[in-house]
């Protein structure tokens, strides 16, 4: 049985995906050998978001300005990623907990940088709203399209070639026994096998020693280390469902995180994470997002939940067209906003759909249409929309714009620069990478290195290939 989701089963971006034969169904219940007390994420929670605040709100050149997703050399062709086999079973995560307070997963401290909390620069911070002077007309950095367009995502994290499970249990079995800990044997390790070759570590490691390795190593690491080492042998949907459940979890509510995972992933994704919810945490992921969220916002992640957006890759023009008038309509043309016009159409179209008809929007009023969600809608839901979107233009990206962000300025959003260094790892890292230093010329790995230390930062290093 393949793993499900990852690599990017159906992205729409990128013509040809899923491969034949790699679909698949979600493993059963109970099959992701996880133990119940398994430690939330520490800190990555926003501050509050000023009005249309999201990283580059306004920022966003005319649609025609973002390069197709994967449009490098080099890429694989669509089919070259490799497919997941089931994750090993093993023990569960325990019973389902049960109660609003989740016990086995606590709220989360609040982690300080510099004897402050964690701040997230965003443009509605800076004087008038606007970019830096640095951005001439407040424009982010944005990239124009390249002539050829190579279609494909490619990971900085492939498969290792001559893996041997047992062989690897071992050394990472020696890196942890005695004194002190091999940091390094544990880096090499982890940094050069798939997802899928780290459920068979884990699963090694139980029949050879009688332990489980998580433990092992949450036992031997702490801060960020431990929570970069933790989420790489999650497996991919249940580190999503984790993600989400955190976010919601306890006192106030991690949007960002929300609008990140369900506002980008492919329909199969969504419909894995929201089983995974269920089964592991035993609660409904729909009703947990009523619960925290509200208005308009509310409904869009509501739409998104649902995993039923038209993923059919062909672009039917005249609907563009179609849309884009009543995205005018619902908008700018008239006193007041139609909200749920815009909900329905960037909820249901595909994605190479909703580039269309931004390019037809733009032709029709002279205007952007990134830039009239902001002019229309505020807060939450902007960033929403505007995260689809984007998505539909170049979701590389948009997840280097995140990285950017998480790393800027005083502190840095730690939660965040691991989810989507680990979450994209074996998807597109390397078109992200590209998009970043075409972005804010600068490399990733060099924003890193200057932002990260010790063995945090040779791992992060290590995973996005520097």
């Amino acid at each position: 049985m393949s793993y499900p989701g990852y690599p990017p089963t159906g992205y729409p971006p990128f013509p040809g995906y899923p491969p034949a034969g790699q679909e698949s169904s979600f493993p059963p219940p109970g099959q992701y050998p996880y133990p119940s007390g398994f430690p939330p994420m520490g800190g990555g929670a926003y501050p509050p978001a000023p009005s249309g605040a999201y990283p580059g709100a306004g920022g966003y050149p005319a649609s025609g300005g973002y390069p197709a997703p994967g449009g490098y050399p080099g890429a694989p062709q669509p089919g070259g990623a490799p497919s997941y086999p089931g994750v090993p079973p093993g023990q569960g995560y325990g019973a389902p907990p049960s109660g609003a307070g989740f016990s086995g997963y606590p709220q989360p401290p609040a982690q300080t940088y510099g004897g402050g909390p964690a701040q997230v620069p965003l443009p509605g911070g800076f004087p008038g709203g606007q970019m830096p002077s640095q951005y001439p007309g407040g424009q982010a950095p944005y990239p124009s399209q390249p002539a050829a367009v190579t279609q494909g995502t490619q990971g900085t994290i492939r498969p290792a070639a001559s893996f041997d499970a047992l062989r690897d249990a071992e050394i990472l079995r020696k890196a942890m026994k005695g004194f002190g800990t091999d940091e390094q044997a544990i880096v090499d390790i982890v940094a050069s096998r798939s997802n899928d070759q780290r459920q068979k570590i884990k699963a090694a490691f139980k029949t050879m020693y009688g332990k489980d390795l998580i433990k092992d190593l949450k036992s031997e690491l702490s801060g960020n280390m431990e929570e970069l080492i933790l989420a790489l042998f999650m497996p991919p949907t249940y580190y999503d469902a984790w993600s989400l459940r955190n976010a919601m979890q306890g006192a106030g509510t991690q949007e960002r995180v929300l609008i990140e995972i369900l506002c980008t992933r492919t329909n199969q994704e969504i419909r894995e994470i929201v089983r995974c919810y269920q089964s592991e945490f035993g609660r409904d992921l729909e009703k947990d997002i009523k619960s925290d969220t509200s208005g308009h916002f509310e409904r869009l992640l509501v739409s998104m939940c649902q995993g039923n957006r038209d993923e059919n890759q062909s672009v039917n023009h005249q609907m563009a067209q179609d849309d884009a008038q009543r995205l005018y309509q619902a908008g700018e043309g008239r006193l007041g906003t139609d909200e749920s016009c815009f909900n329905m159409i960037l909820a249901t179209r595909s994605f190479p759909q909703l580039k269309a008809t931004m390019e037809a929007y733009s032709r029709m009023s002279n205007r952007d249409l990134l830039s009239s969600v902001g002019r229309e809608f505020s807060g939450y839901v902007e960033s929403g929309l505007k995260t689809i979107l984007q998505c539909a233009l170049n979701r590389p990206a948009f997840f280097a714009e995140r990285l950017y962000y998480s790393m800027k300025g005083a502190g840095t959003d730690d939660s965040t620069l691991v989810r989507i260094v680990v979450s994209r790892s074996e998807i597109d890292l390397v078109q992200i990478k590209q998009m970043f230093t075409q972005m804010y010329q600068k490399t990733l790995g060099t924003m890193i290195a200057s932002d990260t230390s010790g063995d945090y930062r040779k791992l992060l290093l290590a995973i996005v290939g520097q």
